[in-house]
């Protein structure tokens, strides 16, 4: 502990494959600073797997692998633990990840084909912005055309993506073009899905600069404008959600059909008429 997952994965049998995060030095995150990363050995992992069925038998349909990027395992190791999960549930429908633009490039595409025969078919993935200048400030560790092409890659062999993309990250002085630019990234990939999360300050490098001045947060007025710049640039089919509880108004919807009735819904919060979610009710 502490564990995380993606809201999705809510019915989903968890299964740390890994502890922490391999890069774990994006500045706007704290999830795992309290752990030293390291992989899971597998006469572990299949114990727990072991325990896993005695507890919840044949019926699990869904597994998830963590931690922050259980991604980065070797072909071999990934492949092992997937087939150690395929043998013990037998009516399993999918397995999801976390994975960054890296570890995706590093797999060849017959690898990637073989981990999506195992049911590795939902990756969650951090775009967080389209703008490579906010990128490097944080340092996440990759560029946007790094990012779009691990997606591309991914989704090219039958495995859904998950992007998210942080609101105000950017901080006011590159909100319009961490929108925009996010939208046109996104754009590029077609994720699957593609959910809209607002950055909530945590102790933290970014946490630092926000509380020593250097780094502002939008309001949560000009956080509304910045994701109707996103919706209004945004032409891909996916599906997309803003409904997380760090969101100031819950949006979902399927693009590029429901565009105009969640721009409406935006314009209605910009100008009263929707309540905005009080910060008592927000969190991570």
């Amino acid at each position: 502990m502490p564990l995380f997952r993606p809201p999705s994965e809510a019915e989903s049998l968890i299964l740390q494959a890994t502890i922490g995060c391999s890069h774990n030095a994006c500045t706007f995150c704290s999830m795992y600073r309290s752990k030293r990363f390291r992989a899971v050995p597998l006469p572990q992992i299949e114990e727990a797997v072991r325990q896993a069925h005695r507890i919840l038998g044949d019926g699990v349909r869904r597994v998830f692998l963590a931690d922050g990027d259980a991604m980065c395992l070797s072909f071999e190791r990934l492949s092992a633990v997937l087939d150690l999960v395929n043998r013990a549930f037998p009516h399993l429908q999918r397995i999801g990840i976390y994975a960054n633009a890296r570890d995706v490039l590093r797999k060849t595409p017959e690898q990637l084909a073989r981990l999506r025969e195992r049911k590795l078919s939902l990756l969650y993935m951090g775009l967080e912005s389209g703008d490579d200048v906010t990128l490097e400030r944080v340092r996440k560790g990759a560029t946007v055309d790094q990012i779009v092409g691990a997606v591309q890659r991914a989704q090219a062999h039958d495995m859904n993506v998950s992007v998210m993309v942080l609101v105000g990250l950017g901080g006011r002085a590159r909100s319009h073009e961490h929108a925009l630019r996010s939208a046109l990234a996104v754009n590029r990939m077609e994720p699957s899905y593609t959910a809209l999360l607002t950055y909530t300050p945590t102790p933290s490098p970014l946490y630092d600069e926000l509380c020593q001045g250097t780094f502002e947060l939008p309001s949560p007025e000009e956080s509304l404008r910045e994701i109707h710049t996103f919706l209004s640039k945004l032409t891909c089919r996916t599906y997309f959600t803003c409904n997380h509880a760090s969101n100031y108004l819950p949006l979902k919807g399927r693009l590029p059909s429901a565009r105009q009735s969640l721009l409406s819904t935006l314009e209605a919060a910009m100008h009263g008429a929707i309540p905005l979610k009080p910060e008592w009710l927000r969190g991570l």
